[in-house]
């Protein structure tokens, strides 16, 4: 049943993505007994939308299912109310004279059949750092936004409409998905104007595919990056104009192109029902095991391999490098002195309820983690370019 569950989940999706029709072959896989389980996968990637289309295209609906058929009438409703904020926040940039690159599903949901079928939970946009104050202070005050925190590399507000929007001040952090990060610090270099606009800037088009790339290994190495950002690139691989040598090019300097190989074929087994490889079912069945955000199995397993072990592992989450710590303490940028200072009162975190209760699953999941796992995991991580 679970295989069953897999084709028909990815055949839907190929058929509404696609516009084509399903098999008779692939419709025999589909029964009504499918159904639940067929949704709750579906809705942990955030794809429910399309595979709620790919069955009322296909006739697999009937009167019962009014329900399922809601699913993407909520995703169009969804994406309303996203662009009518995304609109405004463009205009309230430009008019606050702000440098500002949209980032993420604002620019993809262009190339898609349709702009609903690629749902987001967010509007993210890039800004300098230097303006990021000036950026809040002006959408507080002209949009009533409210804030909510800063990150690493972006502050979370709401729209009035409850929307959430993150202004990034960066793409990636250190460390992470190989040497994305030398590639990315050059994005302002690489952006134009928009159209007509001064301040609202766009990546080129080999620049936007790499961050793509980045974007999901990014999440893989957090535990999996899910369905969606798959779709993604076969969307952005069908661009009649795309500057492959260009993309190719920058992938390759940022140590990715290994990567993205196998996420294309992997791509190509979910949209074109092509036969896969080896390493397309080890990448299918650690994605599937996460939702759209990754697992927190995957996490510790490919982090522990990263870091040398199990001793390494937590070694690397207790004592965190400067230019990490730094961005959660700016002060360090001033006085790198104060870093000691800095990870003891990093660690009074674990006074939280939430911060300890997480640290203590994430410490059991370490020393449980079977010697075995974290080796093929490993291997794993080396066939794909990790």
């Amino acid at each position: 049943m679970e295989q069953n569950m897999t084709q028909i989940l990815f055949a839907l999706i190929r058929s509404a993505v696609r516009g084509t029709e399903l098999t008779e072959a692939e419709k025999s896989l589909f029964s009504k007994e499918l159904l639940p389980d067929l949704l709750k996968l579906s809705k942990r990637h955030d794809v429910a939308h399309l595979v709620a289309l790919g069955l009322k295209n296909n006739g697999l609906l009937t009167k019962d299912d009014a329900e399922i058929e809601n699913e993407f009438l909520r995703a169009v409703f969804r994406y309303e109310r996203l662009n009518h904020d995304y609109k405004k926040l463009c205009s309230a940039l430009e008019a606050a004279e702000i440098p500002f690159i949209p980032l993420k599903g604002s620019v993809l949901r262009a190339y898609y059949p349709e702009p609903w079928m690629r749902t987001s939970c967010d509007i993210d946009v890039l800004v300098h750092r230097g303006d990021l104050e000036k950026a809040i202070s002006y959408l507080t005050e002209k949009l009533k936004y409210t804030e909510h925190g800063q990150g690493t590399h972006d502050v979370s507000l709401f729209s009035p409409l409850k929307n959430h929007v993150e202004l990034h001040f960066d793409l990636v952090e250190e460390g992470r998905a190989n040497n994305a990060i030398e590639i990315l610090r050059r994005v302002w270099a690489d952006a134009s104007p928009y159209g007509e606009s001064k301040y609202w800037l766009e990546m080129s088009d080999s620049f936007f595919y790499f961050y793509h790339v980045a974007h999901m290994a990014k999440h893989f190495e957090g535990g999996g990056c899910g369905i969606r950002p798959f779709i993604d690139l076969y969307i952005l691989d069908r661009i009649a104009s795309a500057d492959r040598d260009g993309r190719d090019r920058l992938l390759a300097q940022g140590g990715l192109l290994k990567f993205s190989e196998a996420a294309r074929e992997l791509s190509l087994v979910w949209l074109e029902g092509k036969e896969p490889g080896d390493l397309s079912v080890k990448l299918q069945n650690f994605l599937l095991h996460g939702g759209a955000y990754g697992s927190f199995d995957n996490r510790v397993a490919l982090q522990q391999k990263k870091k040398g072990g199990r001793v390494g592992y937590m070694l690397s989450r207790a004592f965190i490098p400067y230019e990490r710590l730094s961005r959660y303490y700016p002060v360090l940028k001033k006085h790198r002195w104060l870093m000691p200072f800095m990870q003891v009162r990093r660690w009074f975190m674990l006074l939280r309820p939430s911060v300890a209760k997480m640290a203590k699953r994430e410490i059991e999941a370490n020393g449980q983690m079977e010697g075995s796992v974290a080796d093929q995991m490993n291997d794993f991580l080396n066939e794909i370019g990790l």
